[in-house]
Formats: C-alpha cells, sequence, structure tokens
C-alpha cells in the first residue's frame, strides 16, 4: 500500500537517547484510545465498548482508520477476520508507514476471491521510497471464518511478518550490503477496505460484484509495544531499555528466527508463498536484487 507523499516525517536521532521508565506499551482493550476513523463517512465504526472496529465499503465509498501515535521499532499485533463470502476485488490493507517522499513502509495486504478460492496474502517492504519486495501467499485456513493474528515485528535487526505466532516472511538488515533498512523514520499503522478490481483477483479479469455490498472487515486485540513513541502533539517517549535487554518486555527488540521457526518459515514457504520477487528473473533482467542472493534471506 503506497502512502501518499507529504513532509518527511522522521525522529530526530537525539530522540533515540530520551530515558523513559519503562517500554511503549499500546493496550488492546480501546480502539478510541489509539485509533482514529480517517475516511469512508461513517462506515468506519468502532463498536462493542471500543473493543471491536470494522471497516465497510460500498459502491460509493471503503473506508480506513490511522493511528494516534506514531512507532519507532515495534512488535505489532492485531486480530483481523476478512470480508466473507465472495469478495473478489476488494482489498484489506494493514501496514505501517511513515510519510514523505523517501517513505518507509511494512505491509499486509489482503486480496479477496470468489467464494472458495483462498485469499492472497501480499506482503511488501519499502525503505527509502523504493519497494518492489513483494512475497505472496495463501493461508492454511479461511480467514474470514474467524479472527487471526497478524503480526510485524520491527527491530534492527530484521522485519518478520507472522500469522497466529508462525513466521511467513523474513527481511533481514542487509545494509552492510548497499541494501536499505527501515531504521530512521517512525511509522504510523494504517488500515482501509477499499476497491481495486482493477488489479487485485486474477489481474483484474474478475470484479467486484456490488450487489454483495457492504464488505465489511473486523478488527479486534489490538496490541504494540515499541522502543519509542511519537504522539500527535510531536512528544516522544522512549524506552530506556537496551537491545540486549534478557526482559521479556524488550526481548522483542533484539530478537530473531530461533531454528524453531526457522523449520515453521520454511514449511510456509514451501507449502503456502504463490510468488517470490527474488525469484522472479524475468521481472529483474538485469539481476535480483543484491539482499535476494544474501545468505538467509527468504
Amino acid at each position: 500500500m503506497i502512502s501518499m507523499a507529504s513532509a518527511p516525517s522522521k525522529l530526530p536521532v537525539m530522540v533515540l537517547a530520551l530515558v523513559a521508565t519503562s517500554l511503549m506499551v499500546a493496550s488492546a482493550s480501546n480502539f478510541y484510545q489509539d485509533f482514529e476513523i480517517t475516511w469512508g463517512d461513517g462506515r468506519g465504526k468502532i463498536l462493542n465498548n471500543s473493543k471491536i472496529l470494522t471497516l465497510s465499503l460500498d459502491k460509493a465509498s471503503g473506508s480506513g482508520f490511522q493511528s494516534k501515535k506514531e512507532y519507532m521499532f515495534g512488535n505489532i499485533d492485531m486480530e483481523l477476520k476478512l470480508v466473507p463470502g465472495n469478495s473478489a476485488g476488494t482489498v484489506t490493507a494493514y501496514y505501517l508507514s511513515s510519510k514523505g517522499a523517501t517513505w518507509d513502509e511494512i505491509d499486509f495486504e489482503f486480496l479477496g476471491n470468489l467464494s472458495g478460492d483462498p485469499y492472497t496474502l501480499h506482503t511488501n517492504v519499502f525503505s527509502q521510497g523504493k519497494g518492489n519486495r513483494e512475497q505472496q501467499f495463501h493461508l492454511w485456513f479461511d480467514p474470514t471464518a474467524d479472527f487471526h493474528t497478524y503480526s510485524i515485528l520491527w527491530n534492527r535487526q530484521n522485519i518478520i511478518f507472522s500469522v497466529d505466532g508462525t513466521p511467513i516472511r523474513e527481511f533481514k538488515n542487509k545494509e552492510s550490503i548497499g541494501v536499505p533498512f527501515p531504521k530512521s523514520q517512525p511509522m504510523r499503522i494504517y488500515s482501509s477496505l477499499w476497491n481495486a478490481d482493477d488489479w487485485a483477483t486474477r489481474g483484474g479479469l474478475i470484479k467486484t460484484d456490488w450487489n454483495l455490498a457492504p464488505f465489511t472487515a473486523s478488527y479486534r486485540n489490538f496490541n504494540a509495544k515499541a522502543s519509542c513513541v511519537v504522539s500527535t502533539s510531536g512528544s516522544s517517549s522512549c524506552s530506556s531499555k537496551s537491545a540486549s535487554s534478557a526482559s521479556n518486555n524488550t526481548a522483542w527488540l533484539s530478537q530473531e528466527l530461533d531454528s524453531g521457526s526457522q523449520e515453521k518459515l520454511k514449511w510456509v514457504q514451501k507449502n503456502y508463498m504463490i510468488y517470490n520477487y527474488c525469484t522472479d528473473t524475468k521481472r529483474f533482467p538485469q539481476g535480483l536484487p543484491r539482499e535476494c542472493a544474501a545468505a538467509n534471506q527468504h
């Protein structure tokens, strides 16, 4: 999901030296506290004593929301239940993004499909305004039947995408070989439900069936741990814990995939990956991106 460019939003280096008493945590219990509906003319709703958020799409408009705060590195979970039935043409996007011409971004996008066909889970990583790092998956369950947890772990070493605790993708920091890595711009959390039937389902061959509208996706149990949180007023709070801390609350700051998680990752990528930019030689005739040839890049 490409964000519209505006003034660059960067966290000053000095902010990282600020001392705080504990890791910043956004709790799961209150969508009003952590998010705001940003568009959709009433199609986005916060319900059930602020424990559920829903986005809807009809022929006139989709809808979206964003976090009230920006996060600098983070371990972020959200439970989603996707549009059920014939969701062809729809896209539910859930992602982190900074702003500006050289923005950073970490994407989950769920591409709808005809009833009975699997959703396509599309992932991407942008750094300094450059993306083209798509990996796509089918899921091993029906993501419309119940809520499932979609997680982004972002620290200085890597970005790990997980579904219900199972890693599906790892993007390692390869700055040592000249690959930009998101590390200097705080990112806000965004989500939107919108019509993309010009490309989303079978390359645009299958169009949205508006007779089935409204289409609705649901969210619950948001949880975020971050080393720095930037409020809408511009004030910043950072953890005083170092990346080497042994505390359970800060272990994610240095977390990488252990051997068991690596096996799970290999299982997902062997059985459920349907596209990997790192194997698309037709797309990159002059040579695959540098990180694709690097050791341990999946």
